[in-house]
């Protein structure tokens, strides 16, 4: 049964809100159709560093005006950028919507820009702390392998040497075209009624500047993906962080589902045959799991462990060897459907929090994605069967397909270990 409600405003925005009797807080968000692969080459990271700049102040509040407002009302207020949308959140205690709805249209309508060169120096700084962190810079490292020059390829939080020279006539320009009516979605849940929460969304956006536009946020999609490849990044690391996978599917593609369950098989839960081959039983990673990504058009599939020298070429063949055993048809019943509790249980119990409610109303909205009920998904995920799971293994994790990105001290022994895998990709290198 559908229990959210829907509505256009005149100006273009949507909104979108979910009732939920029995909790006393509201959470909020403002979703912005602009994401890293909306950007040029020239400006990567701005979509970033805007989602910065909004907390430094508008004509009407100061940063640290911003900051103690939320403060004062016990709330939380935050933001995210993505490759496809960026997000401005708050959850609050419900009387005190009104506020924090006034208070983050001006952040999302009206940012001042100031404090631009400070802010700079947060972000150069914030790069510089994820160059130190290998386990998370080869994700970067992995979407550059596995998309090459398209935008999805770069990382969403830019590069030094845009951030340090972009001009406030570009940052202005990009959030001009890209934060427009059309463009935004306010979503809501919690104890909150939709009629009001479109009334002080429609209040506090008649103070939007006259400026703003109606272009609505056309991407071009990505029509083929590039050969898989390798990258490496030479670091003293004591561990080889890796990254091995291929171009996915996308969020609206109907054998997503197979590829949840796919994930929570591979390598998403404690039970996990990567979990439990590679960790448990031999002892070689301590952080080892799968992943899944999809965006507007295509997505992305892969794994990730850390392990020493010593184990790397043994890791990534058991890994290897789990796929294919999955691709084989090999998934037995059970297995099967732990991963679909498991699946089932985590959304089940993630619906208790009036954020992830909001998230799952605005995100579906901003990616044009179909808003699914709970009993919907547990039927999808219900209907998925173990041929399905395989098949899709087999497509999207077979040998030829996969991309490779790593971060350790020798390109020499990774490269040779990865040859135990995929000796195409090896050999190319």
């Amino acid at each position: 049964m559908q229990n959210w409600t829907l509505s256009e405003l005149d100006s273009g925005e949507r909104v979108i809100s979910e009732r939920l009797g029995h909790v006393r807080s509201a959470a909020v968000g403002y979703w912005i159709g602009a994401g890293s692969r909306d950007e040029q080459p020239g400006e990567a990271g701005v979509t970033h560093f805007i989602e910065h700049l909004l907390f430094k102040g508008t004509p009407r509040y100061s940063a640290l005006e911003i900051a103690e407002i939320f403060d004062g009302l016990g709330g939380e207020l935050n933001a995210a950028t993505s490759r496809e949308h960026t997000l401005v959140y708050a959850r609050v205690p419900e009387h005190h919507l009104e506020t924090a709805v006034e208070v983050m249209s001006d952040m999302v309508f009206q940012p001042a820009f100031a404090e631009l060169d400070a802010e700079r120096e947060v972000v150069l700084e914030e790069i510089a702390m994820y160059e130190d962190a290998p386990q998370e810079l080869v994700h970067d490292l992995f979407a550059d392998a596995v998309f090459g020059d398209h935008p999805l390829g770069r990382p969403v939080i830019g590069t030094a040497e845009v951030i340090s020279t972009i001009p406030r006539e570009a940052i202005s320009h990009y959030h001009g075209a890209m934060y427009v009516p059309a463009n935004i979605v306010v979503a809501a849940a919690g104890d909150v009624e939709h009629e009001r929460v479109v009334e002080l969304v429609s209040r506090a956006l008649e103070r939007r500047a006259a400026e703003n536009g109606t272009h609505v946020n056309v991407r071009p999609p990505l029509v083929q993906a590039p050969p898989p490849q390798l990258r490496f990044q030479r670091k003293d690391t004591e561990q080889y962080h890796v990254c091995l996978g291929a171009t996915g599917i996308s969020r609206s593609d109907r054998r997503r589902f197979a590829a949840s369950i796919l994930d929570a098989i591979l390598g998403g839960s404690a039970s996990s045959r990567l979990f439990q081959e590679i960790r448990e039983k031999r002892g070689m990673a301590y952080a080892v799991y799968s992943f899944v990504s999809q965006y507007t058009d295509t997505g992305q599939i892969g794994i990730y462990l850390g392990t020493r020298e010593d184990n790397l070429g043994d890791a990534l063949v058991i890994a290897a060897e789990q796929i294919a055993d999955i691709a084989a048809g090999n998934l037995p019943a059970r297995e099967l459907e732990r991963a679909k509790e498991n699946l089932k249980g985590r959304i089940l119990l993630s619906m208790e929090s009036t954020s992830t409610r909001m998230n799952r109303l605005g995100k579906s909205l901003i990616t044009d994605s179909e808003l699914l009920s709970l009993d919907r998904i547990v039927a999808e995920i219900d209907a998925v069967e173990a041929e399905s799971v395989c098949d899709l293994a087999g497509a999207l994790l077979a040998p030829e397909r996969l991309s490779a990105a790593c971060i350790g001290p020798s390109q020499e022994r990774f490269v040779a270990a990865l040859a135990r895998v995929t000796p195409e990709l090896a050999a190319a290198a």
